[in-house]
């Protein structure tokens, strides 16, 4: 008796948190998965990377309690989430030069939204009209009685909701940059009522914050290379894929140099630039090769400098108001006593700035907030110029869906329709629904109901 031919393996391109997650779900179900990565080692924009003598994170990822998605593949593959990181309810604590400029903490135990109404009474560096300003705009959002459609900026909507100028500098203008990585006046309204509903809208534990206590290739991806691998997947790092094949408008395999390998299908897991790149020689795709053109970037600046191992910040992570630096991470909590890490979101002048001069910028408003601490010993400084795409207004009609106009050729990134910001979430949302997509229109030996049962209603 002859032996059935094999099919063509599925063939993730890319192997960020996107991609990676993409083939679980795909392997999870009985689809034979091939994951390529240009780079030699997983994670995409999100992994840890050897800078000289330094083993550094290629930026800081804080996640919440609402990252259910990303939290659930985490655990699949064999991540312990109480060891992974520590868990703490929400507590913002601002500085501003030497004074606490806001300190707010929301409490365990009450319910949502409680848990925000007894945090906003009980803070420190607002006034009380302003706890009641933000409290009302608060809950007009949670409400979802403020109107975004058609989108406009998020500056316009904290001025229309009458959010004073302090109130916006201490408060919404850092969560903003936070979690949008765009300046309030050029971001998305419809994106940023999103990230507040979800992380504030629902139970009190998901606007927890989840600070890593491993370094990010320890968090997801060197477990999801190893899961792949264990369970009859294949990952080839150091494989930049140049090209892909198709036929009679089909996805048929990919290019890597001068090798072609077979595909039953395709996933472009790759930042949209690249996934652009990639289908720019295929007619059928000019369309959506030019709105992934049109989808702009932000960059993200983080600056390492190493202290004393006993050198401590009062709490995992805190806010500068009015200085270059807008975050700083406290790396003890990932085993790296002393290790400082300070983010500069989106654009600015700062890009501008010479490593050196940045760096005596950022050490020098340290010293002011916290005068106790000595010179750093030393300093590295990262500059992804291209880290997230930029969530500017009307960005929503711009993010494509997973399937493309090619048959077998889907997209998965943190860039697509998935209603989410930049974030390792979204990422991991685009890689679930490109995954199940798939499985809806063609799964060997598995009933249909089957195919979309495992993960849904847990998307978002």
């Amino acid at each position: 008796m002859r032996d059935r031919p094999t099919r063509p393996p599925v063939i993730v391109i890319g192997g960020g948190w996107a991609g990676l997650t993409a083939a679980i779900t795909l392997l999870d179900h009985g689809m034979p998965v091939k994951l390529l990565e240009a780079a030699r080692q997983p994670g995409g924009r999100a992994r840890t990377v050897r800078s000289s003598d330094m083993l550094i994170d290629n930026g800081q990822h804080l996640l919440i309690g609402a990252y259910q998605s990303t939290l659930s593949v985490m655990a699949r593959v064999g991540i312990d989430l109480e060891q992974a990181f520590d868990r703490s309810p929400l507590s913002l604590q601002m500085f501003n030069g030497k004074l606490s400029g806001l300190h707010l903490k929301a409490p365990r135990l009450l319910p949502s939204p409680w848990h925000l109404l007894a945090a906003f009474i009980t803070a420190k560096g607002l006034s009380v009209t302003e706890r009641f300003s933000a409290l009302r705009f608060g809950h007009r959002v949670l409400s979802n009685t403020v109107n975004t459609r058609p989108d406009f900026s998020v500056q316009a909507l904290l001025h229309s909701e009458g959010q004073s100028p302090g109130l916006i500098r201490k408060l919404w203008e850092p969560l903003c940059l936070a979690t949008l990585n765009t300046v309030p006046g050029i971001a998305s309204a419809q994106l940023f009522t999103v990230v507040l509903q979800k992380a504030f809208g629902s139970l009190n534990r998901h606007s927890d914050l989840l600070i890593p206590a491993r370094e990010l290739s320890d968090l997801f991806p060197r477990a999801a290379v190893d899961y792949l691998e264990q369970h009859g997947g294949q990952v080839e790092l150091g494989q930049r894929v140049t090209g892909l094949v198709t036929r009679d408008s089909r996805v048929c395999g990919v290019r890597t140099g001068s090798r072609q390998t077979d595909a039953s299908q395709v996933v472009l897991a790759t930042q949209h630039i690249m996934a652009r790149r990639l289908i720019s020689h295929h007619a059928p795709l000019a369309g959506l090769g030019q709105q992934l053109g049109e989808l702009h970037d932000e960059p993200v600046t983080t600056l390492y400098l190493q202290y004393p191992e006993t050198t401590r910040l009062p709490m995992p992570v805190v806010g500068m108001v009015g200085a270059l630096s807008q975050w700083v991470f406290d790396r003890a909590h990932c085993g790296q006593a002393g290790l400082m890490g300070v983010v500069i979101s989106s654009s600015g002048g700062h890009m501008k700035l010479a490593a050196a001069d940045l760096t005596k910028q950022v050490a020098s408003e340290l010293a002011t907030s916290f005068p106790h601490w000595p010179a750093p010993l030393k300093t590295r400084l990262l500059r992804e110029k291209r880290a997230t795409f930029s969530s500017r207004v009307g960005v929503e009609t711009l993010r494509p869906s997973n399937r493309t106009p090619v048959r077998g050729l889907w997209l998965a990134g943190d860039y697509t329709d998935t209603g989410l910001p930049a974030t390792l979430e979204s990422a991991v949302v685009s890689g679930l629904c490109c995954a199940h997509e798939m499985l809806d229109h063609w799964h060997p030996g598995l009933p249909a109901d089957d195919a979309r049962r495992h993960d849904r209603g847990k998307l978002y």
